[in-house]
């Protein structure tokens, strides 16, 4: 696949950089573990679900396990899916990065707690003191529920009361926080994320005052054309108008900060990627001589640091529009 797929209303994201999107010394190892998931979100960019059966395999999980025990410059191991916590792999890898003094996120739905086999999971973050961020697109029911399913968003909420009880949001060793993500646009009017920090507000207060929830902090994220989210937009015949709205709000501010830089994101057969979206959309991580990278390849090479430049197309405008949006959240100070 190409880097950039041809389209003349956009321009090519490459072309908006004074220079090429370098890639920092690796901190970030973002695994994610499979496409198996309890739910089915309509904004899915991995278009996970109870369906899906990919997931990681014994042998890759044991050159990731390697992986995280050779590189002491690895801060953070990120587990995503898919619910992460249904696909092989999920307890191995959170064992094996906390032994080696790594920071582990879980990019939990919230509702996997309550299906059958899954209980043990709050306590078990608990234990291992993982930092969870958790999807909450909104803090009203309705909204959440034509996004995500029925009843989820009181799942989540009485998931959030769970993780409260045992100290998330009130322990520094215990972090929750919240991702929200608009809803998909109906028709060409449309808008960026809203400011983060003062919608962090308006989630807390809510969620303080209905349910006596706390948590961290907010992390809003942008609808990226890829996925689920892609098939929505060409069916409403929105593709194009939508990056062409995300170029019109390209912000050079947020480039230095891109999640993609400083991570590798790798998917459950051992394939590496500069994101995840670039995962979905199988463009991946090339050497200095234009060869994809495996996990079983950086192996071979001693080095996390085989990759000089990011591989860009025209999604990457989704990250860099307004505020900018990664795993994390917006990457500048608010704009709008």
């Amino acid at each position: 696949m190409q880097a950039e797929s041809i389209n003349p209303t956009i321009t090519p994201f490459k072309h908006k950089l004074e220079s090429p999107l370098t890639k920092q010394k690796i901190q970030v190892l973002q695994i994610n573990l499979g496409k198996r998931c309890n739910l089915a979100c309509n904004h899915c960019h991995v278009e996970a679900g109870p369906k899906r059966t990919e997931e990681l395999s014994p042998e890759i999980c044991t050159q990731l396990i390697e992986l995280i025990h050779q590189f002491p410059q690895i801060k953070i191991v990120d587990l995503t899916g898919g619910a992460p916590e249904m696909n092989y792999g999920f307890q191995l890898l959170t064992e094996a990065a906390k032994a080696n003094g790594k920071q582990v996120i879980v990019r939990s739905n919230l509702t996997i707690y309550f299906e059958d086999g899954f209980g043990y999971l709050p306590e078990y973050f608990a234990k291992h003191k993982m930092r969870v961020v958790a999807s909450l697109p909104c803090y009203l029911a309705d909204n959440v529920d034509k996004m995500r399913g029925n009843g989820v968003f009181n799942n989540s909420i009485k998931a959030l009361q769970w993780l409260n009880k045992l100290g998330y949001g009130k322990h520094p060793d215990l972090i929750v926080d919240l991702v929200y993500n608009p809803q998909l646009p109906t028709r060409d009017k449309f808008t960026l994320t809203p400011q983060q920090a003062k919608l962090e507000q308006d989630y807390k207060a809510f969620l303080q005052n209905k349910f006596a929830i706390v948590f961290n902090n907010l992390f809003t994220i942008t609808n990226i054309p890829v996925g689920r989210t892609k098939f929505y937009l060409e069916r409403k015949q929105l593709y194009t108008p939508y990056l062409q709205f995300l170029e019109s709000n390209f912000n050079s501010s947020t480039v230095e900060n891109l999640m993609c830089r400083d991570q590798l994101s790798i998917d459950y057969l051992g394939n590496v990627y500069d994101c995840d979206f670039n995962q979905m959309m199988n463009l991946p991580a090339k050497n200095s001589s234009g060869e994809p990278i495996t996990v079983s390849k950086l192996l071979k090479y001693g080095s996390l640091d085989a990759i000089a430049n990011v591989e860009t197309a025209a999604y990457c405008y989704g990250c860099t529009a307004g505020s900018g949006s990664s795993c994390g959240g917006a990457l500048t100070p608010e704009v709008g």
